[in-house]
């Protein structure tokens, strides 16, 4: 059961500058319906934290504590990535900065692919899993931040399919839907998403 007393604060910053992340995080949050402002950090001049944990669930915590301490306000963050069994986790909590350029998106793809080579097997899909964490703090010092956490399972493309979405999404193959990630509308891979997923574990907790 969450505690939700920090709605009564009228406003929840979210901890992220990623345009495509906080698209589909408003169009989430609209869906929720809650009795708050949802704000993107950038609309407050605060700045990206430094993201220096091992894991999503670190850096999650991290970003929101940043966001958190700057605003005075609660806080909630977002780390996720791909995580590629076959490469041991990787990209990771590196995936937005894979290629060595943080969100140069057709550098981070390109790279996956070319890692991903000497593993490619005509009889066998390589797994790859998309996670997301999201980290809820209600100040800065919050000892027990809230953590809903989103899996989405399926299958690393030879090449990219599809014109939507961001980062890994075109190489991401659903073979129950027989689509990529990237030939989804917003809507439908909201529903279904790692994204999603954590947001309606969120949710629920608000119940």
């Amino acid at each position: 059961m969450g505690n939700a007393s920090w709605l009564k604060q009228g406003t929840l910053v979210l901890a992220s500058n990623n345009k495509g992340k906080i698209s589909e995080f408003e169009k989430m949050f609209a869906e929720l319906k809650l009795p708050v402002n949802v704000i993107p950090q950038g609309q407050l001049n605060i700045p990206d934290a430094i993201e220096d944990g091992l894991s999503f669930i670190e850096n999650a915590i991290i970003k929101a504590r940043h966001a958190a301490k700057i605003s005075g306000k609660p806080a909630i963050a977002d780390d996720s990535g791909l995580c590629v069994p076959v490469l041991g986790g990787a990209p990771g909590i590196y995936s937005a900065r894979y290629a060595g350029d943080h969100g140069n998106d057709a550098a981070n793809n390109e790279k996956l692919l070319h890692d991903l080579k000497p593993f490619r097997n005509a009889d066998q899909a390589i797994e790859g899993m998309f996670v997301c964490v999201l980290a809820l703090v209600t100040h800065a010092e919050d000892p027990l931040p809230q953590i809903f956490q989103g899996f989405w399972h399926g299958e690393i493309l030879e090449a990219a399919r599809g014109e939507h979405g961001f980062g890994y999404d075109p190489l991401f193959w659903l073979p129950e839907l027989q689509i990529s990630s990237a030939e989804m509308s917003k809507q439908e891979k909201n529903k279904i998403s790692h994204r999603g997923q954590a947001m309606q574990r969120f949710r629920e907790s608000l119940i």
